[in-house]
């Protein structure tokens, strides 16, 4: 596998040979302090949800946040994307036209609970919503269904402040379930499914929503109940 060093050197291209090694260690170090930025926005944006998530449960007794993963493209990934969009080799079209370097998956228990943090997380003077695509409310042709927010949150360093774009993927437990599977599934065909396949798939993912329509219906149920239990005890 090649080095984060060796792709980096994909950014000299053009480059008279002698003068190639003292910008290829000028490029190095603008990108990893361009990647601790982008980490640092994934931070700022994890800190939030952290933050949400724990409220609710101290408030209502239930986490909205099942889990979250998070990563930072790796710089084959950012050199394959420019590249495949015709864009330049630079560290500025890199934030200019990536919104997804960083990237965060929020893993919810439930469909209300997406909406919730979408509401929350955009309330929030100091974020700002770039793009968003609901994937939920119109799945993609495949059953996919997720929220991607793509939004720009300030990043405090000891000079400057600067805002960055971070990606935010909002599934529940089972959209994600189906997700990861279609994603091997497609991997090991090397994405030549037969349509008969990509139909069932697709069929799986309408029964698993259905379901959680139906758990989603008895959760609010049984925190009804329990909110009322609560406040009879309070009021005694």
């Amino acid at each position: 596998m090649q080095d984060p060093f060796s792709e980096l050197m994909q950014f000299n291209l053009g480059v008279p040979a002698e003068k190639s090694k003292e910008i290829y260690v000028e490029d190095v170090r603008n990108f990893l302090i361009q990647q601790q930025i982008f980490n640092g926005a994934m931070k700022e944006i994890r800190t939030k949800l952290e933050i949400l998530d724990e409220e609710f449960r101290v408030l209502f007794d239930h986490n909205p946040i099942h889990h979250l993963e998070y990563r930072l493209k790796s710089p084959r990934s950012i050199i394959e994307k420019l590249r495949r969009y015709d864009l330049p080799l630079t560290l500025d079209s890199i934030k200019d036209n990536l919104y997804d370097v960083a990237g965060i998956r929020v893993i919810c228990h439930y469909v209300e609970d997406i909406y919730l943090l979408r509401k929350l997380l955009l309330q929030q003077d100091d974020l700002n919503l770039v793009r968003e695509r609901d994937y939920i409310a119109e799945p993609k042709a495949n059953g996919y269904r997720s929220l991607h927010l793509i939004v720009e949150v300030p990043v405090y360093l000891s000079e400057k402040t600067t805002k960055m774009s971070v990606e935010i993927q909002l599934r529940t437990v089972a959209m994600d379930f189906w997700a990861s599977l279609e994603h091997e599934i497609n991997y090991k065909s090397s994405g030549d499914i037969p349509d008969e396949i990509r139909y069932r798939l697709k069929l799986c993912a309408e029964d698993i929503y259905r379901n959680e329509e139906e758990m989603q219906r008895i959760h609010r149920e049984v925190m009804e109940n329990y909110l009322e239990r609560k406040t009879s005890e309070a009021g005694k």
